[in-house]
C-alpha cells in the first residue's frame, strides 16, 4: 500500500502512473499522471471517487489498508470520466454494502458505462444537498461542464475542504509529496497545470467562472483535485490563476511565435521576427515549431502570452497541416482577447494568411497586428522591413 494523510481523518488513497505516455491518447505526459482518491474515516466512511483501471490494484490495496476491516459506507462519485470511474464496478463488487452518492446524470452514466443500475444502492443528490457522516458535513455543488455535464464537487464544511473533481488538476505524477507547498510548485507543476487546464478544461471558461463564484462564497482551506498535488496555503494564488485562465486573460506579457515550415524559409522569417522582438525589449518571446514541439504546450502558451504570431507556408491551397491543427485547437477552446500577427509564405499563390484569419474570424476580441507579412519563396529586403514593422507593432 502507499497512502498519505491529508488531515487526521482524511487519507489520499490514489495512485500514480509513470508508464503512461499519452493522456487520453492525445496529451504527452513525460512526467506521468496521478489519479487521486480520498478516503474519510468518520462515524461513516466515505471514499471520494475512484481511479483509472491502469492503477486499480494499487488503489484497492490502499483502500483496504486504510479501512482496516471497516465497512465502506459511501462512495461519492463526482465525475464519470473513466480515468476516475473505471474501477467503480470492481469496488462495488468488493463492497456490496456501499451506498453510491451521486447526481442523477452520474447514475445514468454509471448504467451506460457498466450496464449497472445502482438505483437500489444510490443516494441521489442535487445542488445544495448535504450528508452528515458524523463529525463531518458534506455539501454537494453542481459544476456542469467543468468539464463534463454531470460534474459535481463536494465541500466539507468542518475541515473546509473542497473536493474539486477535475478542476485545479495538473499533469505529472506525485513524487512522494502530495501537497503543493511541499514542493516548488512553480518549477515542478506550473507548466503542467497550465497545459492541463488549457487543453482539458480551457473551452469551458464561462462554466469555470460560475464555479469560482460558488467557491468564493465558501471558506476553503484545502483543495483536493483528482489529478496532481493537494492545494493548501496561498489558495488565492491558485484561484487567481484559474480566474485568469478561465476569463481568457493573458498571464504573461510577451509574444508566442508559432511557425510551420517545409524547407526553412518560413522558419527563417519567424526567427528573424523573434530576434527583432528581443531587440526591441519584448519581455518574453517564445518560438515554437508546430511540427516538432508539443502541440498541447503550444496551445497552453497561446493562452499564456498577450500576443501570438502565426507563420505558415501555403500548402495544397491551404495552410500547412500542423498550423491548421494548431489554430483549430485554439478555436475549439474559445481562444480570444489576443493580438495576432500573421506571416505567410507562398511561391505562386499565397493564401495562408487569408486562411488563418478566416479560421479566427469567429473568435472574440482578436486584433490583427499590421502589417501582414508575405514571403515569396525566400526572404528579401522588403520582408525584412515588414518584419521590423510587425515587431514594432507587437512590442508596443
Amino acid at each position: 500500500y502507499c497512502v498519505k494523510k491529508v488531515t487526521e481523518d482524511l487519507t489520499w488513497v490514489g495512485a500514480n502512473d509513470r508508464r503512461l505516455s499519452m493522456f487520453e491518447g492525445v496529451y504527452s505526459v513525460p512526467n506521468g499522471v496521478s489519479y487521486n482518491s480520498y478516503l474519510l474515516l468518520d462515524e461513516k466512511t466515505v471514499l471520494f471517487d475512484t481511479v483509472d483501471k491502469s492503477v486499480s490494484e494499487q488503489f484497492m490495496e490502499n483502500v483496504e489498508h486504510v479501512l482496516s476491516g471497516r465497512r465502506l459506507d459511501y462512495v461519492v462519485i463526482q465525475h464519470m470520466e473513466p480515468d476516475h470511474s473505471a474501477t467503480l464496478a470492481e469496488l462495488l463488487r468488493r463492497h456490496p454494502e456501499t451506498t453510491v452518492v451521486c447526481n442523477k446524470m452520474i447514475a445514468d452514466m454509471i448504467k451506460q458505462f457498466f450496464n449497472l443500475d445502482i438505483t437500489p444502492r444510490a443516494l441521489i443528490v442535487k445542488e445544495g444537498d448535504t450528508l452528515s457522516t458524523g463529525r463531518h458535513n458534506l455539501t454537494f455543488i453542481a459544476a456542469p461542464m467543468v468539464h463534463w455535464p454531470e460534474v459535481m464537487v463536494t465541500y466539507d464544511t468542518v475541515d473546509k475542504i473542497l473536493f474539486s473533481a477535475d478542476a485545479f488538476g495538473t499533469f505529472g505524477a506525485l513524487n512522494g509529496a502530495i501537497f503543493a507547498d511541499e514542493v516548488d510548485f512553480d518549477r515542478d507543476y506550473m507548466d503542467e497545470a497550465r497545459r492541463y487546464y488549457t487543453n482539458i478544461v480551457g473551452k469551458y471558461g464561462a462554466q469555470v467562472q460560475a464555479l469560482l463564484k460558488k467557491a468564493a462564497a465558501l471558506d476553503i482551506r484545502t483543495i483536493c483535485p483528482l489529478h496532481g498535488p493537494v492545494l493548501t496555503g496561498n489558495l488565492g494564488y491558485y484561484l487567481g490563476l484559474y480566474d485568469t485562465w478561465s476569463s481568457y486573460a493573458a498571464e504573461t506579457e510577451g509574444v508566442l511565435v508559432a511557425y510551420a515550415s517545409v524547407y526553412g524559409n518560413t522558419k527563417k522569417a519567424a526567427e528573424t521576427l523573434a530576434e527583432k522582438l528581443r531587440g526591441l525589449g519584448c519581455p518574453a518571446v517564445k518560438l515554437v515549431d508546430l511540427a516538432r514541439d508539443d502541440m498541447a504546450e503550444a496551445v497552453a502558451d497561446a493562452f499564456r502570452y498577450t500576443k501570438i504570431v502565426l507563420a505558415s507556408p501555403t500548402y495544397n491551397g491551404d495552410v500547412f497541416p500542423f498550423m491548421r491543427t494548431f489554430v483549430e485547437h485554439l478555436t475549439e477552446r474559445n481562444f480570444r482577447r489576443r493580438t495576432v500577427g500573421v506571416i505567410e509564405n507562398g511561391s505562386w499563390a499565397p493564401v495562408a494568411a487569408k486562411t488563418m484569419k478566416q479560421m479566427l474570424e469567429n473568435s472574440k476580441e482578436i486584433t490583427f497586428a499590421q502589417p501582414t507579412v508575405t514571403v515569396r519563396s525566400a526572404m528579401n529586403a522588403e520582408n525584412e522591413a515588414q518584419l521590423s514593422a510587425l515587431a514594432e507593432a507587437l512590442a508596443k
